[in-house]
């Protein structure tokens, strides 16, 4: 089958003719359900269990960390929200790094690590990393372990409404990493493993 057959059922199909131009796409179609805040956590914590993580509400954070690490090394992100909730003075949790290699280092050798997220999607229990000094990528995808320590007001809804308050990530950050659940694949015969291509142990801990 040539080449020029293909491409005519093509156009024929999207009832188009050759050497006319493609139309303008149509207007993205986005909606913003209204959801109270305790339905969008509730909804948070019952999508991030689906996932086979771990999800808590907690009004101290700073003592559920500090029960899952005992024992073991972790590294801290940079964010604000965990110095104010006094995770990053936590014994034995490493925190302020800037260099990459070091960072790269640490991540590679440590238990768990330790984020916030800039927010968190209801319908599909998603962590939205965005990118920065303050949220290094390495630390919430290269450790075996993910804590995710996430202030309830940056529940959204949905996709739709991240895309309503970030219509172009690229201009804010390098790289958007959206989390649904510790990693996992099936690639190979159907039979799923975690922790592949990155944790196979996610906490999320909704403040």
């Amino acid at each position: 089958m040539s080449r020029d057959y293909i491409l005519h059922r093509i156009r024929t199909a999207l009832g188009r003719g050759a050497g006319q131009p493609v139309a303008d796409p149509p207007p993205a179609r986005i909606r913003v359900p209204q959801v109270s805040m305790e339905a969008r956590v509730a909804s948070m914590v019952e999508r991030v269990r689906a996932l086979a993580a771990e999800a808590v509400e907690s009004d101290d954070p700073r003592g559920f960390v500090a029960s899952a690490i005992a024992g073991k090394t972790a590294v801290a992100s940079n964010a604000p929200f965990l110095a104010e909730c006094g995770i990053a003075g936590l014994p034995g949790v490493r925190t302020g790094i800037t260099d990459r290699e070091e960072l790269r280092e640490l991540c590679a050798t440590a238990d768990v690590g330790i984020t916030s997220a800039d927010y968190a999607l209801a319908d599909t229990g998603t962590l939205v990393m965005l990118a920065s000094p303050r949220e290094a990528r390495l630390i919430s995808l290269l450790p075996p372990a993910h804590i995710a320590v996430v202030p309830r007001e940056r529940i959204l809804t949905g996709l739709d409404e991240l895309f309503s308050l970030l219509p172009n990530p690229a201009e804010l950050t390098s790289s958007m990493v959206l989390i649904t659940g510790p990693s996992r694949t099936a690639d190979i015969e159907q039979i799923l493993v975690r922790g592949v291509h990155g944790p196979g142990i996610l906490s999320v801990v909704v403040v």
